[in-house]
């Protein structure tokens, strides 16, 4: 999940994060995921090893929660319709639960093959 990210930058500068803000707000409701029940970890692909280990680490209900949300998304699609209204994720409850325990997962990786690599040299 290692990707190039502005947000470092932007939330150093009050100003252009009060800009940007209103943007960011059209487009995740633009991207149709929130009138799905969904939030914006739910979309990151199961696949790769990394995210499997911090799926892993979800609380149980988190975890069923999730799959929950998910399930209802497909049924959803299927229909061809939206959720009512008032079931809709709202922009406070779109908080990341999935990304900080990528990134703490893709940490550790690392810090592992950091210490694997270490070459240990014998003093005369």
């Amino acid at each position: 999940m290692s990707y190039v990210t502005l947000a470092p930058f932007v939330a150093k500068r009050p100003w252009l994060s009060s800009a940007l803000k209103p943007l960011a707000n059209w487009y995740a409701n633009a991207a149709g995921y929130r009138q799905l029940g969904l939030r914006a970890d739910d979309l990151i692909p199961e696949e790769s090893e990394t995210v499997q280990t911090a799926l892993a680490r979800l609380s149980e209900k988190e975890r069923y929660d999730r799959i929950f949300r998910i399930r209802r998304a497909v049924q959803c699609s299927i229909t061809h319709r939206l959720l009512p209204k008032a079931e809709w994720t709202q922009q406070e409850e779109d908080v990341p639960y999935l990304g900080p325990l990528i990134k703490m997962v893709e940490a550790e990786l690392k810090e592992k093959d950091d210490l694997n690599a270490i070459t240990l040299q014998k003093k005369h």
